[in-house]
């Protein structure tokens, strides 16, 4: 089968490059790069309702059990309503490029997450990003910004590990047609009461116009939760595409969904041993002559500017047993590659030393 010559040519430049992704099955190695904070993914689970949904929300795949779940996870997540979506990608698809209008601005931290990134692509709204973290630069942009004002951060930042500030954010979003949009991909089970997340840590809920919870990270599942009013949740049931054109989740995945809520509620346990583990690690991490990004998050990351020399430093941790991921421009800039590392409440102290020691 033939392939056109201009695929061939993309292919060709990432390999020259040295950007060229390719899948790995990375085998019987220590795990310093899931998003498994926790362990919950490990933890056996036996539905009762092993069937498919048969179609989308709006004909058949809707049920009384989803609309109760949904209830039930929007009471806990301290928000009005809340609505399912088969991935955090689909939800921040539906949020960005259906809720702001044309005449709108959409103004996002530079390092939110791609799916957000493709979700404001769609929209018809402005857009413009705030150099990351810098509220200076975001007052500047919102001086530029026309018609209702999206903000849109991310709790904790997927690449750098650290934190949005919340607080402030919420302060600049009370003047009249502001909303601050909030992705807790990388909160949510980790932070709050039981694992609601860091707005909800923070008792910003009622200050926050909508955020979103993802259940692939710490919670080891699948999926993702939109939490705002009824009035956004219904417009979202009318106007947003990923969700009206997409199959159901299936309700073995729902019920897998309500069973690790509940459960990672009550691993306090093993949040309070992956802070610990933070600790040590950066304890260590200081002691070492290394450039790294200031997080207190479980996603610690190693700056070794250049893709040929962040895989090289990869590969000698992986050959010592230890499973990380490099991080290659263009998905981070150049000169800010680096080596993710993602800690977990299992993780042991010989283990993190054992990974340190690759670096040294």
């Amino acid at each position: 089968m033939k392939t056109p010559k201009s695929i061939l040519e993309k292919i060709n430049q990432r390999k020259s490059e040295n950007a060229f992704r390719v899948l790995m099955v990375q085998g019987n190695k220590v795990d310093f790069f899931s998003n498994d904070y926790l362990g919950a993914s490990k933890i056996p689970f036996e539905g009762q309702m092993n069937y498919g949904s048969t179609g989308s929300r709006l004909i058949s795949g809707n049920s009384k059990y989803t609309e109760r779940l949904e209830s039930y996870l929007a009471g806990f997540y301290q928000q009005e309503s809340g609505l399912l979506f088969n991935s955090g990608y689909d939800a921040n698809l539906s949020i960005f490029s259906c809720i702001p209008q044309r005449g709108d601005t959409i103004i996002y931290d530079e390092l939110v997450h791609a799916s957000i990134r493709d979700g404001i692509r769609l929209s018809l709204a402005r857009s413009y990003s705030f150099r990351h973290n810098d509220l200076d630069d975001l007052k500047s942009k919102i001086e530029q910004a026309d018609g209702t004002i999206y903000i849109a951060v991310e709790s904790i930042y997927s690449m750098d590990g650290d934190e949005a500030p919340l607080e402030l954010l919420c302060e600049l979003c009370e003047a009249k047609n502001r909303y601050l949009i909030v992705d807790e991909a990388h909160s949510g089970g980790l932070y709050g009461d039981g694992g609601n997340g860091l707005v909800s840590e923070k008792l910003l809920d009622q200050e926050v116009f909508c955020k979103l919870i993802t259940f692939g990270k710490a919670y080891g599942s699948h999926g993702a939760l939109v939490l705002s009013s009824k009035d956004v949740r219904d417009y979202l049931v009318n106007f947003a595409r990923p969700f009206i054109y997409s199959t159901a989740p299936s309700f073995h995945a729902q019920e897998r969904i309500e069973f690790v809520v509940n459960h990672v509620a009550h691993m306090d346990t093993e949040r309070k041993k992956l802070r610990e583990n933070i600790l040590y690690f950066k304890s260590k991490l200081h002691e070492l002559n290394l450039k790294f990004v200031e997080s207190d998050s479980p996603i610690q990351c190693i700056l070794i500017s250049g893709n040929d020399e962040v895989k090289y430093a990869a590969d000698k941790i992986l050959n010592a047993g230890f499973a990380v991921k490099a991080i290659l421009s263009p998905t981070v800039p150049k000169g800010e590659e680096r080596i993710r590392i993602c800690l977990h409440s299992y993780n042991s102290k010989p283990e993190i030393d054992g990974l340190l020691n690759c670096l040294k």
